[in-house]
């Protein structure tokens, strides 16, 4: 009797080195052996050639992906949607790079090795949902209020080195104030003939740039609003929980908080989490420095709000007083705790929104 030796199945992890036009994929085998790479452009029709050349390796495990949040956005998207596993890769370190040289190809077999090794496990954001919707709509606003800023900053500029006639008409202006009139100047018809006019002409220019960013501002304002009134209305009634630190803390969690598999994580995730840093006999704990810092920053305008009109927070903090800490190890304990609340309070979110689309 002859036995046929079946050919073992070959399992893929396929890594992504992400660019902005082209991305560069490298794979290997479940023995860690390289077996290919590739090079496809930023388009569903590269994405699905990527997908038809891994699938012709073998059997594939998962993808990492560096820059899910960037250029690897929509691949990532586009894998998941598929069905596929797709995790977050971090580029590689310096030192790496120092011994191992640095070019696509070798960043892409980084990625797939990586992977392999069990480095990396984080899932990337879904961006699919409203928490999507409320990136690209803060995007617009952070923008906007940039750019108004910068008019309130040439405006005061311009009145410092204005004609003195103009410049007694609007010295004291509050910085509201200065922006509106300086919209309603009038240099007069006809060509510039002074250097008064053409003041007034500049700035009657950055008046209404202000006045016109202001109403841009507005209007997005009011559409996170209602995004937020109608997807995160738990969020925002938590105590000291505004609009603004509301979108900050789902842009951190993302449309998929469940990726997150326990409150520490998102609180490390929002770098409201105690570092180790113990060496030798010396045990230790510093300030965690990383993290989405926009959402450390929404937990820390939690905390001061709740120290001022939240009574359980002032006793909390006075409890901590007389236990020997400082007042910024308190808020930091303080940050912890209401990253632990918010984690409770998204992954409710999290599940009311499944049970809706089920």
């Amino acid at each position: 009797m002859t036995t046929i030796a079946q050919a073992e199945p070959v399992w893929v992890t396929v890594g992504v080195d992400t660019h902005r036009d082209l991305h560069v994929a490298g794979a290997r085998d479940q023995l860690g052996r390289r077996i290919g790479t590739t090079l496809i452009p930023t388009t569903p029709t590269g994405y699905q050639q990527l997908l038809d050349w891994a699938r012709h390796l073998g059997e594939i495990t998962a993808f990492g992906i560096e820059g899910t949040g960037c250029y690897g956005a929509g691949l990532a998207r586009y894998l998941r949607g598929m069905g596929y596993r797709v995790i977050e890769v971090n580029r590689p370190d310096r030192a790496t790079r120092r011994r191992k040289g640095k070019s696509d190809p070798v960043d892409a077999d980084a990625a797939a090795r990586t992977v392999q090794a069990g480095d990396q496990t984080g899932t990337p954001k879904a961006g699919t949902g409203t928490v999507e919707m409320l990136r690209v709509l803060r995007v617009a606003r952070q923008t906007a209020l940039k750019a108004r800023t910068q008019a309130t900053n040439a405006l005061r500029a311009l009145l410092v080195t204005a004609p003195a006639e103009l410049r007694e008409q609007l010295r004291g202006l509050s910085k509201t104030i200065l922006p509106r009139a300086a919209a309603a100047l009038d240099p007069g018809p006809g060509r510039l003939g002074s250097p008064t006019a053409a003041t007034m002409l500049a700035m009657r220019s950055l008046g209404q740039r202000h006045a016109a960013l202001t109403a841009e501002i507005s209007a997005l304002e009011t559409q996170i609003n209602r995004l937020l009134t109608k997807h995160a209305t738990s969020l925002l009634a938590q105590f000291g929980v505004g609009p603004d630190s509301a979108s900050a803390l789902l842009l951190a969690a993302g449309d998929n908080p469940q990726r997150l598999h326990s409150e520490a994580a998102f609180a490390a995730l929002c770098g409201a989490s105690p570092v180790e840093a113990s060496s030798g006999k010396t045990s230790r704990h510093r300030l965690n420095r990383g993290g989405d810092r926009q959402a450390n920053a929404a937990l820390y305008r939690i905390v001061i709000v709740r120290l001022r009109w939240h009574q359980p927070t002032k006793d909390y903090m006075a409890r901590r007083i007389a236990e020997g800490k400082t007042t910024k190890e308190a808020i930091r304990c303080l940050k912890r705790y209401v990253a632990r609340e918010v984690f409770t309070v998204l992954n409710q979110m999290s599940k009311v929104d499944q049970a809706a689309t089920a």
